[in-house]
């Protein structure tokens, strides 16, 4: 296998370790006929009246349709919120298990198209919210959670209109807010985010299994924390706003709720009803993917699994470390040129602060991999774009791009080992969908940029307008491109690195 088949079937390892129907499987089962209790990760809440399931994100058709198998007869009523097209897109897929059955008992509402609320988002989330009012303290309400579900759970506070709140979301989305800035202004401005549906399913017990798509795994964070209690205030919020300039542009709806909600993080014995249970995460399919790579031959290090920050600064960081483990499978790590990179890596990693990344240490271990084994570089997370342009893309795929021109540019300096390697990057949204296109990301090498001038296409261009999706689907038709379909799943984006020294034999 080359090493494109390598990185795609690494990949595609890495998502299949975290779609929703396994994994709900081995979180959750129901025991006892005369005295029936839900197990979840080991735990036993029993059932003593009704049991509720309600759901939101971009892997919880498949979530539900698997908890729906498990819970049988014991499962009351049902409401999931889920993306629009998607059961139409998965069937098409022959996905059947991500499928309810027929007669389900769990109604299904699709909206957010290009994962944005909307009228239908807004429907769902009301008729979630009138459920869970609805309960009493012997009932048990399910909640499934994964990444995509704030924006298919818009209940903004009156007088806030839907479109006055998506309208501040597009306007911090695209001055480069990062998810977890953009999840603090949408919970504050919400009835159900923000803690706010448990606190409406009160005296009902809440159980709530989540696949996070946010670094860290922060539950107040995750879809914006509709179950756990929120550890951010309206001050946070305003600070937010204030970064990004955007205080002085509000609707007059937005201004009036801040001005009469100056709410604090709510006491966690407020939750004292809830169990928030994440089965799902980057970390999980990142170590699939190492298990599936050293079985390859690939000595293999994780960089990390919270790799965040502006897309540009990561793109230098990776092409750095491809630099730096290129010369160290040609003998020459430990020269001047070595040197040099190991101390811009150091540098670039204390700009960019990446949760829990040590470089120096991982420096450290790259030294004591074995000279002329293949190396298999692991990492995940999510990074930033900044949009200057009009073009079509997304944070993958510019990213590929980016690290194709870094590369590019690399092989003209004297000693970079890059001419000994050969080199695979690719970087994938595990939802398999990056941005509004049909790809989840794309792969390229340090050949990539000139091959695509032989072809008439400037990546400097594209990158300048935002358009790495156009570059990508002319470059060789489309090859480079990572198209999965949709995977029924969303941990977050993942990159890889794949080097072995070139044959010369």
């Amino acid at each position: 296998m080359s090493l494109c088949e390598h990185a795609l079937s690494l990949f595609r390892s890495a998502v299949g370790t975290v779609r929703p129907a396994p994994m709900l499987k081995r979180a959750l089962k129901l025991q006892g006929e005369r005295c029936p209790q839900l197990l979840v990760n080991s735990r036993a809440f029993p059932l003593k009246r009704g049991l509720y399931l309600v759901g939101f994100g971009k892997a919880v058709l498949g979530m539900a349709a698997a908890a729906e198998e498990i819970l049988g007869d014991h499962l009351v009523r049902g409401i999931i919120n889920v993306p629009l097209g998607i059961q139409e897109s998965l069937q098409r897929a022959g996905m059947q298990e991500m499928l309810l059955k027929p007669h389900s008992r769990i109604q299904v509402i699709e909206g957010a198209k290009n994962n944005l609320p909307d009228p239908e988002a807004l429907r769902g989330a009301s008729a979630i919210q009138e459920l869970a009012e609805g309960l009493t303290a012997d009932d048990l309400l399910l909640v499934l959670i994964s990444g995509g579900g704030s924006a298919l759970l818009p209940a903004p506070i009156p007088p806030i209109l839907l479109e006055e709140k998506e309208k501040l979301t597009k306007m911090l989305a695209s001055q480069g807010a990062a998810i977890q800035e953009l999840n603090t202004v949408r919970k504050i401005l919400s009835l159900l985010k923000g803690g706010g549906l448990a606190r409406l399913a009160y005296p009902a017990q809440v159980v709530s299994l989540i696949l996070s798509d946010v670094i860290g795994d922060p539950l107040d964070i995750i879809a914006s924390g509709p179950t756990a209690a929120s550890s951010h205030s309206v001050q946070d919020c305003l600070q937010i706003l204030a970064k990004y300039n955007l205080l002085h542009s509000l609707p007059s709806s937005v201004e009036a709720v801040l001005s009469s909600n100056p709410t604090k993080p709510a006491a966690a014995e407020d939750y004292s009803h809830v169990c928030n249970i994440i089965i799902g995460s980057n970390t999980l399919a990142l170590a699939e993917a190492k298990h599936q790579a050293e079985s390859l031959g690939y000595a293999t290090l994780l960089l990390s699994a919270a790799v965040c920050g502006d897309v540009g600064r990561v793109a230098v960081l990776y092409c750095q470390l491809i630099c730096l483990l290129c010369l160290h499978l040609a003998g020459l790590g430990e020269g001047p040129r070595g040197s040099e990179v190991r101390g811009n890596l150091l540098q670039l990693a204390a700009e960019l602060d990446i949760p829990g990344l040590n470089m120096a240490e991982f420096l450290q271990a790259l030294q004591g991999l074995e000279p002329q084994k293949p190396v298999c570089i692991l990492a995940g997370g999510e990074t930033t774009v900044q949009l200057q342009g009009t073009g079509k893309g997304g944070r993958n795929q510019e990213l590929a791009l980016r690290v194709g021109l870094g590369l590019h540019r690399a092989r003209g300096v004297e000693a970079s080992g890059l001419g000994m390697c050969d080199v695979v990057f690719l970087s994938g949204g595990t939802d398999g969908q990056d941005g509004p296109t049909e790809a989840a990301g794309a792969f390229c090498s340090p050949e990539l940029v000139a091959e695509a001038l032989q072809e008439g296409l400037d990546a400097e261009t594209f990158l300048s307008n935002n358009d790495s999706y156009t570059f990508f689907s002319r470059f060789q038709r489309g090859r480079h491109l990572l198209v999965t379909g949709l995977t029924g799943t969303n941990v977050m984006d993942i990159q890889l690195i794949l080097i072995r020294a070139t044959d010369r034999s």
